[in-house]
């Protein structure tokens, strides 16, 4: 795979990036792909080792030599079909997909991993400028007529692939524009919204349409950041005009942290934030949350927390520090202990490099302040032991705080729609699936992404979408051509 000696020949190559100054200045991508001879040489890197862990790592399988291989020989048409035959949307997973294949590349062992999220990342943005990502309309039509609810990675995936192989697909989405957590929950520098809607044409050219405003349910949430629905469907009238349907909705519902104080004003969810954020990127109103001219603080590390950082120092914060409450991480892995298992170390975002404190082992107390505001937080170092956590006595501290956002996580999805189509649920708020036929307790349902398994990674979601869809044409039609 790649060049023979290529791995003893060639160092890797990181992706360059727009200076700080630059970047902080407009919610733009920054992040520039490899040019075709640096994508060659990062693809020579890729060793003949017998058994691609890589591809195990990889949440979709990706056949990541395969393509490794055609871009050192330069057949970048050949490398984009490889790309596309287990991926559907590697535009979005080239950019923001966390790379669980490197840390299980066999290089990484005990040198640094092949740049496989860059060549990725090469191979589609080469093929959308080529024009080689073409719609795949199906010639022959089932009749057959699929709902998906959410039109976040989980929902358009099962959605391309359903109707590639002849189903009608209709793609409701209580937004109003599609995209989910993709189109409302990254931020802009990660992500340009402009993929989203290129693929978006690709799905209505095969067939897919799109329902946005609409929510699947008995009644509505209040309408606000993460809600602009102007109808309500019953999972009952669905059920009637659809012979299956399959939830997929993204898990919205985040972690709080109650402690006294948690009432003031400015103290906000992540995506109370984020979601305005680009809906103002989008031209749909302004963020009324703002970040300008106030000290930040961030509660929790991820990548939530980490995209807080980088919209604030967007605009125009005074400071910004980030909060975790679990101990620092060592700068690297013990290779041989977690190969090639994905490793637990310490990351730094781009958001961090433009500018944030970071702290670990801190434990939020207390919001306090006056005239219903917060002005600062109460917090104390904890140390933790067999699993549990101790507050170090005397390490309390107080910080200025014009604006908290709390990053935690997310524990659920929608369970308004859950209870509404009366599916069974599992112990932490999810529907109740397996992964081999991805049905629900409730007949013609289906679930997929994080309405399935939790809160999760797009690559995960993209996975599962695919193998739903697989398992929904199985149902509709007794077999299936669709990839497992």
């Amino acid at each position: 795979m790649g060049k023979p000696t290529g791995f003893m020949e060639f160092q890797r190559l990181s992706e360059a990036s727009l200076p700080v100054a630059d970047r902080r200045k407009n919610y733009n991508e920054f992040v520039l792909h490899l040019n075709d001879d640096q994508a060659k040489t990062q693809g020579a890197r890729c060793m003949d080792c017998g058994i691609p862990f890589c591809t195990t790592g990889c949440p979709v399988n990706n056949i990541i030599p395969d393509w490794n291989d055609l871009v050192y020989r330069g057949n970048w048409r050949e490398a984009l079909d490889v790309l596309h035959s287990t991926n559907n949307f590697p535009e979005i997973t080239g950019r923001i997909c966390p790379a669980p294949c490197e840390a299980a590349c066999t290089l990484n062992i005990n040198n640094d991993a092949v740049g496989i999220k860059s060549i990725e990342h090469a191979i589609i943005d080469k093929g959308g400028e080529s024009g080689w990502v073409l719609p795949q309309p199906s010639a022959n039509k089932t009749g057959k007529k699929v709902a998906v609810v959410g039109s976040g990675p989980a929902g358009l995936a099962a959605a391309q692939q359903l109707a590639r192989v002849g189903h009608s697909v209709t793609v409701f989405e209580k937004n109003s524009r599609i995209g989910g957590l993709m189109r409302y929950g990254i931020p802009d520098f990660k992500l340009d919204k402009r993929l989203i809607d290129w693929r978006m044409a690709q799905l209505a050219a095969e067939g897919v349409k799109f329902q946005t405003s609409t929510f699947i349910g008995k009644d509505a949430p209040a309408k606000g950041t993460t809600n602009d629905a102007k109808k309500t469907i019953s999972p009952d009238e669905l059920l009637k005009r659809f012979d299956a349907v399959i939830l997929a909705g993204g898990a919205e519902a985040p972690r709080d942290l109650p402690v006294p104080g948690r009432e003031l004003q400015g103290v906000h969810y992540a995506l109370e934030f984020l979601i305005p954020q680009n809906k103002e990127v989008a031209g749909d109103g302004r963020n009324p949350i703002r970040a300008d001219g106030k000290h930040v603080i961030v509660i929790g590390g991820g990548d939530t927390g980490s995209d807080c950082v980088g919209t604030s120092n967007r605009h125009g914060a005074l400071s910004v520090t980030q909060f975790e409450v679990m101990p620092r991480p060592p700068e690297k892995e013990n290779k041989s202990l977690v190969w090639p298992n994905w490793p637990m170390k310490l990351r730094t975002s781009s958001s961090h490099e433009e500018g944030c404190n970071r702290d670990w082992a801190i434990a939020t107390k207390e919001f306090i302040g006056s005239n219903g505001k917060v002005e600062k937080l109460r917090a104390v170092r904890v140390e933790w032991k067999d699993g549990k956590m101790n507050e170090i006595a005397g390490s309390e501290f107080e910080m200025k705080a014009d604006l908290v956002l709390l990053a935690m996580g997310f524990v659920s999805p929608e369970q308004k729609v859950l209870d509404a189509f009366g599916v069974e649920k599992d112990a932490r708020g999810n529907t109740k699936a397996d992964t081999e036929n991805y049905r629900t307790s409730k007949d013609k349902v289906f679930a997929a992404g994080d309405m399935r398994r939790g809160q999760s990674l797009v690559v995960w979601a993209i996975r599962e979408g695919r193998q739903c869809a697989r398992s929904v044409d199985e149902f509709l039609m007794g077999s299936s051509v669709l990839p497992r």
